[in-house]
């Protein structure tokens, strides 16, 4: 019978609690009930007596799970991780058998002891955090995460402040993670930074996307918030000359209703991206937008209305959108900020950006124009990987246009400039896409479409790179895929270039779609360069007068084009391709 005279005194401690329990454990006692209590006898006997080196001591052993208490939060912490260490040795000693593997949770503060063991909030908030973990992890409390971050050198993955079972406040927390040596993921944000711990803005323009939002009370949805969010954010990360905050510093603001200019301050970075996700039974609404903090201005917004057949490939095509989207758009408005600005005043990213203005235009002038601009953005910095590709393409244009003394000296600095890209940053699609380019003039058309192929891997949402790949298609003989990428660029870019439609006149043309080609390269802002092609097909048509006014607008602009010397650059793999086209010129009197 219970004396309430025995009783001990209640005390208070404060103590870091760990609680870890075993993942399926009903299910492993209905598949083999002998086998997994044996086996989980022994193990807990094990960690009962490692818990004492950590200074630590089991409390109470709850079924399948352990509670425990530790002096300091960083003996709990590496205590946890070697509770796993120790499970996994254990399983290896029995193989065949079901594996035992634990989650576990860590949390710090006072708690109540008594004769019957601990007590209180804060031994729920270290079970809680437990019921929440991933199988073998350990989820702790930003209490334990202050403690322990620059003591430890694990990595730490912020996931947000989260609502747990019958607790009041939701509870910040973060996942450690062993593998992770020396590096910290989770952000390191505080509501009074100091000074001297205030982020430095890029020169590349900044970019935050913010947690999307649920709109509507289901918060079972906010999956498919979290993992658009995470998608947006490593597809634009593949956009090197983008700044990209981490995942685990823009979930940081995932419970804080905060004005995107807030955030942005908080981040430092120029541009935040935010939006919503609402689903009924049969369509899905996605909302995004991009701000550009610093005038407080909404740059981009887009809204997509999908009904509900597969949320992944949805989810996968929105995705595409909005970040190809965004990326335009930064570029852009990147533009439009770096006019005004004085060019010697300009950091080697606004000097590519001042390049980028000219280099697509095809006059000497201005090809001249963004070669100095690269060649400016180099001397800045000699390892900027965008610049060298970026020079290498104006090189080419040279060699094509004969717009140097030296054409071969030209394709061949070219060549060298494009593998010094990828030297330098072989994670940037830019300089496989012109190590691409210039093994396409070279006429290496194997190697230039695996150019291009490893370029879009490394960023299947560069708009730009699907025209060019397209183009590159296109010569050597696949008319119809280049089509389908050239649709892919411009879904993915709808405010393209004229240059996108200067490569699907291309492919139209080697299939003898004439009209195709006009709608084409009448749709072009500026019809310069698709001059040609426009004077080619009017003249297989039969309509030799207006391919004739045509090729007279044609040597204005090109006076010492030579019809002869084009037909040996055209990089075709297919000599029917070549001779095809110089047969239109011919007839529009090339």
């Amino acid at each position: 019978m219970f004396n309430p005279s025995s009783e001990r005194p209640l005390k208070q401690k404060l103590g870091a609690v760990l609680f870890a329990d075993v993942v399926g454990y009903s299910r492993l006692m209905s598949e083999n009930e002998m086998d997994t209590y044996n086996a989980l006898k022994s193990l807990i006997s094990h960690l009962d007596s490692v818990c004492k080196a950590y200074d630590g001591h089991v409390v109470e052993v709850r079924g399948d799970g352990i509670l425990a208490l530790f002096d300091t939060a960083t003996s709990a912490v590496e205590f946890s991780i070697e509770l796993h260490r120790i499970a996994a040795r254990h399983n290896r000693e029995r193989p065949g058998a079901q594996p035992i593997r634990f989650r576990a949770g860590v949390h710090l503060g006072e708690v109540l002891i008594d004769e019957r063991g601990i007590h209180g909030d804060n031994v729920n908030i270290a079970a809680r955090l437990q019921e929440i973990a991933d199988p073998e992890r350990v989820f702790v409390s930003s209490a334990v995460y202050d403690q322990i971050r620059n003591r430890l050198r694990y990595g730490y993955e912020f996931l947000g402040p989260k609502q747990l079972k019958n607790i009041m406040s939701p509870v910040p927390t973060y996942c450690v993670r062993s593998e992770v040596e020396g590096a910290t993921m989770a952000a390191t944000l505080r509501t009074d930074p100091q000074p001297d711990l205030l982020l430095q803005r890029p020169d590349a323009p900044s970019v935050a996307v913010l947690p999307f939002s649920i709109a509507g009370q289901d918060e079972t949805d906010s999956w498919i918030a979290e993992g658009l969010t995470d998608d947006i954010i490593m597809n634009l990360s593949k956009f090197r000359n983008l700044f990209i905050i981490a995942r685990n510093s823009s979930f940081f603001f995932k419970a804080q209703s905060m004005p995107p200019q807030e955030a942005a301050q908080r981040l430092n970075v120029r541009y935040v991206a935010r939006g919503s996700v609402r689903r009924s039974s049969s369509r899905i609404r996605i909302t995004a937008e991009l701000v550009d903090a610093q005038s407080e201005r909404t740059i981009w917004g887009e809204r997509f209305d999908r009904q509900i057949d597969d949320i992944f490939d949805i989810l996968d095509e929105v995705t595409e959108c909005i970040v190809a989207a965004m990326a335009v758009m930064i570029e852009s408005h990147e533009k439009q900020r770096m006019e005004q600005i004085i060019p010697s005043d300009l950091q080697a990213y606004g000097a590519v950006l001042q390049g980028q203005q000219h280099i697509f235009k095809y006059t000497r002038n201005d090809n001249r124009k963004a070669q100095n601009f690269y060649e400016n953005a180099l001397e800045r910095d000699g390892g900027y990987a965008r610049a060298a590709a970026a020079l290498s393409r104006t090189l080419n244009i040279d060699w094509r246009y004969s717009w140097t003394e030296d054409p071969m000296g030209a394709l061949d600095k070219a060549l060298g400039l494009a593998q010094r890209a990828i030297d330098l940053d072989p994670t940037d699609a830019r300089g496989f896409g012109e190590l691409g380019f210039v093994q396409l003039y070279r006429k290496e058309h194997d190697a230039a479409l695996q150019s291009y192929k490893r370029a879009l891997a490394l960023n299947p949402n560069d708009a730009d790179m699907h025209s060019d790949y397209a183009d590159a298609l296109a010569h050597s003989g696949d008319n119809e895929t280049a089509i389908s990428h050239l649709k892919q660029a411009m879904r993915l870019n709808p405010y393209f270039p004229d240059q996108y439609l200067w490569h699907l006149g291309g492919a139209y043309y080697n299939l003898r779609r004439y009209e195709d080609v006009i709608d084409s390269v009448n749709q072009m802002n500026n019809p310069t360069e698709g001059q040609r092609m426009l004077a080619a097909s009017y003249a297989q048509m039969g309509n030799t007068e207006m391919a004739r006014n045509i090729a007279e607008k044609h040597r204005a602009a090109h006076p010492n084009f030579s019809l002869d010397r084009w037909s040996k650059i055209l990089p075709d793999r297919l000599e029917d391709d070549t001779q095809h086209f110089v047969e239109g010129l011919r007839k529009a009197g090339f």
